[in-house]
């Protein structure tokens, strides 16, 4: 995947803040608050110049307490901490001013959550990364979240096979071309994780090389959203914007375990890792 690898916009010598793009991180609950705040983390150390985290009222100073370069905005909730389908216009407002966005880390599978969630995919103006527990949501009416604007999602096995309505088993025989069927159903760009992961807009299809088992840990697959959204708000395409996160997230894993044991990497060293790895390709 290393040879061809699509390039970096190049970063003026006289950006701000702006130039570099917004990102917007809508997701959290009480109890996975740590969700958003890694996609949105990650997106400020992809490059994003901005990076706001959109979350539930209840848990706007958990997550405000994990990075102070990252802006929070509080949406409506429940007394349980998650999203209402009040919060869907505040949302709305705030993704129309993004240059890309995140939904889905920590999100829940409460009922207003999920339809939370298929409004947002359904409605933002913004490219956005469709992660977690959104992919959950759309997964109820695949054809009714069809935006017509840029759209990755990023599910693991699991989340695919409830996606397609298929086995894991089965999504694991044939991981190249289920996700090519469902990038050709949805319209997005699929990046099926897992070792070997599948980048595949349904025509192009990308078999990423680098990374190793010590991802298989919580968080990590955060991190990948706030990437591939820091791309995305640069101006690169989707296909393009996946494919060069994954290559990137799966060298920040490389780098961090080439002298120690793949055991016991976390999603937050992976974060604090992301600017030596980011060198690489820039």
């Amino acid at each position: 995947m290393s040879d061809d690898l699509p390039v970096l916009p190049a970063r003026p010598s006289d950006g701000h803040k702006g130039t570099f793009g917004r990102v917007v991180c809508a997701g959290g609950s009480r109890g996975m608050a740590g969700s958003v705040a890694l996609s949105a983390m990650a997106a400020l150390r992809s490059g994003a110049g901005l990076v706001t985290a959109a979350v539930p009222d209840r848990i706007l100073e958990t997550v405000a307490g994990f990075d102070p370069a990252v802006m929070t905005r509080p949406l409506p909730c429940d007394a349980a901490g998650r999203f209402t389908l009040t919060a869907v216009r505040d949302a709305l407002s705030l993704f129309a001013d993004a240059d890309a966005g995140v939904v889905g880390p920590g999100l829940s599978r409460a009922d207003q959550a999920l339809s939370f969630a298929r409004e947002v995919v359904r409605e933002a103006d913004c490219p956005l990364v469709v992660d977690a527990d959104a992919l959950f949501a759309v997964a109820a009416d695949l054809d009714a979240c069809r935006a017509g604007r840029p759209r990755v999602y990023t599910p693991h096995p699991g989340e695919m096979a409830r996606l397609c309505g298929v086995s894991i088993d089965e999504v694991q025989a044939n991981r190249e071309e289920i996700a090519a069927d469902l990038a050709g159903r949805t319209g997005a760009v699929v990046v099926l994780k897992g070792a070997g992961t599948v980048v595949t807009e349904g025509g192009r299809t990308a078999v990423n090389t680098t990374g190793n088992d010590g991802l298989a840990t919580a968080g990590t697959g955060d991190v990948l959203a706030g990437m591939i959204a820091a791309l995305l708000a640069a101006g690169m395409g989707a296909f393009e914007a996946a494919r060069l996160a994954v290559h990137v997230h799966g060298a920040a894993a490389d780098r961090l375990t080439r002298d120690t044991s793949r055991v016991g990497l976390t999603s937050t060293a992976l974060v604090a890792e992301l600017p030596a790895a980011w060198g690489g390709v820039a």
